[in-house]
């Protein structure tokens, strides 16, 4: 099958790598425009553009998909399908009515939930125990459109961001050869998604990654979870940032009278934060400006003492 693929961050660059590696043609690839980072400001490419690089595909980068002088390369391009993932823009009708297969996104939920631009994330902060892939026939919607194919995955309980990444990345490349064999012999279903089961997920950012202390432990340990690595969980101590990369949960003591956020105990191996319901065991943080530690090391370099409050 002819195709031409759209997708931006190290998710999509999976699923594309699946693609090469196919009996598939890749016309081209569409990735968004490099962008300024870091103190240089220097342009940076998406992991997308990387691997069609070292390919040596052919790379489209509009501001905007919707502009007539893109539309009418897709249509010079004549694909069979459009394979998009994690791309960053909605596709207007005028695209998604281009191929005569249609577009075919990767999904990285089991639709109708999660829709939007963070599944991945929300489902470890939501503490589900299972999520999946979908591959859908793209609509004008966001994530409206018909299944063509499911696999769920099991979200495990020291599960995080970065690690769900990975097996959903992977997961998405072999569902999505599935799903276009099935779609160029003529055996693909298409399934309606329920609406009234469907909700919707914002875009993760760096603020919500501060941990406010009155939320039960077991809440904050998901959002440790989850915002790995990005934009990962922190708080405040003397006046710096302090990031939390792994922690556990306990129960509460009932002869202990703290607030949220105090240290109530300080081991050897963890740091005991009271939170407004539980306790949560400090296991792995990282100093403003320093290397991430265990916390034994950490507390050899620094320290603390109960009573001392975090935040």
């Amino acid at each position: 099958m002819k195709l031409v693929f759209m997708g931006t961050p190290d998710f999509a660059a999976t699923i594309l790598e699946g693609l090469i590696a196919s009996s598939h043609e890749i016309l081209a690839v569409v990735t968004q425009p490099d962008k300024k980072k870091g103190r240089g400001h220097e342009l940076s490419c998406s992991p997308v553009k990387e691997l069609a690089v070292r390919n040596s595909l052919k790379i489209y980068q509009p501001v905007k998909v919707k502009e007539q002088q893109f539309l009418d390369i897709m249509n010079e391009l004549k694909p069979d399908a459009i394979v998009v993932a994690a791309f960053g823009q909605i596709l207007p009708k005028a695209l998604l009515d281009i191929p005569r297969f249609g577009c075919i996104n990767v999904h990285a939920t089991l639709l109708p939930k999660y829709r939007g631009a963070a599944p991945i994330q929300y489902a470890i902060l939501d503490g589900e125990k299972e999520t999946g892939i979908t591959i859908m026939h793209m609509d004008e919607g966001l994530d409206t459109g018909d299944i063509i194919l499911q696999e769920s995955l099991t979200i495990e309980p020291d599960e995080t961001g970065g690690s769900l990444f990975d097996k959903m990345a992977k997961l998405g490349a072999s569902l999505i050869l599935k799903a276009l064999e099935q779609i160029e012999n003529g055996t693909a279903t298409r399934t309606k998604q329920d609406n009234e089961k469907a909700s919707y997920v914002k875009m993760i950012t760096k603020e919500m990654g501060k941990l406010d202390f009155s939320y039960p432990a077991v809440k904050l340990e998901r959002m440790i979870r989850g915002l790995n690595p990005w934009p990962s969980a922190y708080t405040f101590i003397d006046g710096k940032t302090l990031k939390i990369w792994s922690a556990d949960v306990e129960e509460d003591d009932k002869n202990i009278n703290a607030q949220p956020g105090e240290i109530v105990e300080v081991r050897k191996d963890a740091i005991v934060v009271k939170t407004g319901m539980g306790k949560l065991v400090i296991k792995e943080l990282q100093l403003e400006g320093k290397k991430r530690l265990p916390a034994d090391a950490f507390l050899r370099g620094y320290h603390l003492t109960v009573g001392t409050i975090l935040g």
